[in-house]
């Protein structure tokens, strides 16, 4: 019996790059744009805004920042699922 091969990635981006470039998304309560993060991209650890729960560092999660000048500094991370989710949230709770 031979031993495996180790099987080289076809991708020759560095671990953790974004995957996609930024994209603007349009919902009720304006434009954001976007940025989808592999695990691998921070080590660091972040409080999802909409769960009020630590994003672990390594964890695949997204960004996300007011589309409008000066919006850079508002970058929120947040969970996939909650960011999806946070125009559900009742009243008494912040959407951002």
């Amino acid at each position: 019996m031979s031993p495996r091969r180790a099987r080289r990635r076809d991708d020759s981006r560095p671990v953790g790059f974004p995957r996609g470039m930024d994209r603007v998304e349009e919902w009720p309560d304006g434009e954001w744009k976007v940025r989808m993060l592999a695990g691998g991209s921070s080590a660091k650890n972040y409080r999802c805004p909409g769960c009020d729960q630590e994003i672990p560092g390594g964890q695949p999660h997204l960004v996300s920042w007011p589309n409008w000048t000066g919006g850079d500094d508002e970058r929120r991370h947040w969970h996939t699922a909650c960011w999806r989710k946070r125009l559900d949230r009742g009243p008494g709770r912040s959407r951002y």
